[in-house]
């Protein structure tokens, strides 16, 4: 089940797909991501697309965030180049923004149907990295006392 929350972040939407219509060229850039910081900021970024696996506008954005000393967002949507619209996260995005924010809420749906969802709704039962990771206290050396 989604929750819905009632405010859709226009200006948000509107930085992404300035970004996607002036700055995505040819096939190395074909989405654009913007990104509200608890502060207020919006970052942008653009994918880099390589047959490889490069990496996503989403997670392009958490590392200009983090070069402009935004380390808690609030709020992120994707937009595709040639008039596409909103673009919801793909899975390992999903997966990544999750662990890097866990109440970042995240803008999706077509134009007439906008909404923002938290993003641990777009990623049900999902796996938490931090909470499968070792204590400092179980990976220290035993004493040999």
């Amino acid at each position: 089940m989604t929750t819905q929350t009632n405010r859709v972040d226009h200006e948000l939407i509107q930085a992404a797909a300035h970004v996607a219509a002036t700055r995505c060229r040819g096939d190395n850039h074909t989405m654009a991501a913007a990104a509200r910081a608890r502060d207020g900021r919006i970052v942008t970024a653009v994918n880099a697309y390589h047959f490889t696996g490069g990496p996503c506008a989403e997670l392009v954005v958490i590392g200009a965030a983090a070069a402009q000393g935004a380390y808690d967002l609030d709020t992120i949507v994707a937009v595709g180049d040639r008039d596409r619209g909103v673009v919801p996260p793909c899975g390992r995005c999903r997966q990544v923004l999750l662990d890097y924010f866990p109440a970042l809420k995240v803008i999706v749906g077509a134009s007439e149907t906008l909404r923002t969802v938290s993003i641990t709704d777009l990623l049900p039962e999902s796996y938490i990295w931090a909470d499968h990771q070792l204590d400092a206290e179980q990976t220290a050396p035993l004493s040999t006392s």
